[in-house]
């Protein structure tokens, strides 16, 4: 790892502008990038759902020995990201030096990659097969991983998403899956003030409803919340439509189930009781990913911390990345930390030694996949 040029290569890329949906530029880069080592690049065809302008990127290079990785990280940021300027304080810490965000979710996961395979390649040591993966929309609710041919992955390969806060060696073992709600409660409308009585509110309805749920953090693995209520025409009229949205979150599926079903009770009970009626319809974004301590893939990702003279630490999230998209292909997949912080924020930013780090663990996690196959 050169530090000099990682750190170059990162400030380049913060340059960039990418909004989720607007990666083509960065994409264009980024395929360059990987040409010049050697990868094969394609893009697949997740625009066409997305509304991105760009596709998720798959390269590939062959491997000169066993075994088999996927290194990952998204493209997109959040805004505002127009005129990036990052500044190296002299504290050693990257920020951007107008206002903006850094972009460091998750540029540092990909500025980390490049610059790990390409001391790799320099070196010539013995090397797995390598794709990198790097989606497109993550920040849309994993948009683009969520688009993804399953069938992309390969079979039986780690595949390591280099996008959470925590210092490099941080190793997110559990992450939440997610269960969006849209109950639509339907009344009767009627003046407000000529007769009342002959209408039922919708926005009555959701409000008991809302007030019957289990809401916040129900148990140490489970959360929900309300987060959006919608209707009504006007001040004088009784509503007789109203939107509910909300989400739950949890490691475990019993547990979400049996909360999904605690809120939908609580919605057909408040509609009943009201003399109206409601439509509750739920989807699920993603899975959850749940990881022990001691399966062999933490322990294989503790041990390259260590190899990269990281200190490794193990994590629970609240909330869901790229990884839980690939985990619900059935791939072995899990997030990891690249020190950004205070990400989505004006005041994002990331220390140099943390990018460094996201370098060498990357480097350590190829050395390990082919130390895996060897034993």
């Amino acid at each position: 790892m050169k530090p000099d040029r990682l750190l170059d290569l990162f400030c380049e890329l913060v340059r960039i502008e990418s909004p989720s949906r607007h990666e083509g530029a960065f994409a264009a880069r980024c395929k360059r990038e990987l040409e010049e080592l050697g990868f094969v690049v394609r893009f697949d065809d997740s625009a066409q759902k997305t509304g991105s302008d760009v596709g998720n990127l798959i390269a590939e290079l062959p491997g000169t020995a066993a075994g088999s990785i996927v290194l990952s990280a998204h493209m997109d940021t959040v805004v505002p990201c127009a005129g990036i300027e990052p500044v190296v304080g002299d504290d050693g810490v990257i920020r951007s030096a107008g206002d903006t965000i850094l972009s460091a979710d998750d540029k540092s996961g990909v500025a980390g990659i490049f610059e790990a395979l390409r001391s790799v390649l320099e070196s010539g040591v013995p090397r797995p097969h390598i794709m990198v993966l790097l989606s497109t929309c993550e920040e849309l609710s994993l948009l683009g991983s969520g688009a993804l041919d399953a069938d992309v992955l390969p079979k039986g390969a780690p595949v390591y998403v280099l996008d959470a806060d925590g210092a490099p060696g941080t190793i997110i073992a559990a992450a939440p899956s997610h269960h969006t709600l849209r109950a639509t409660f339907t009344g009767r409308a009627a003046h407000a003030g000529v007769e009342p009585e002959a209408g039922v509110s919708a926005i009555q309805m959701a409000a008991a409803a809302i007030a019957a749920m289990p809401l916040g953090r129900i148990d140490e693995c489970t959360t929900a919340n309300m987060g959006l209520i919608e209707g009504g025409r006007e001040v004088n009229i009784v509503a007789d439509q109203c939107w509910l949205s909300g989400e739950c979150r949890s490691y475990y599926a019993d547990r979400a189930l049996r909360l999904r079903n605690d809120i939908t009770q609580a919605c057909k009970h408040a509609a009943a009781s009201f003399g109206g009626q409601v439509d509750v319809q739920w989807k699920d974004d993603y899975e959850a990913v749940l990881y022990n301590e001691d399966d062999p893939l933490v322990r294989g990702i503790t041990n390259a911390a260590r190899a990269a003279g990281l200190t490794p630490r193990i994590h629970r999230s609240g909330g869901g990345a790229d990884a839980n998209k690939y985990a619900s292909y059935g791939a072995r997949a899990i997030t990891l930390g690249t020190g950004m912080t205070n990400f989505h924020t004006t005041d994002e930013h990331i220390s140099v030694a943390n990018l460094q780090g996201v370098a060498l663990l990357v480097e350590a996690l190829i050395a390990e996949a082919v130390q895996d196959k060897k034993e």
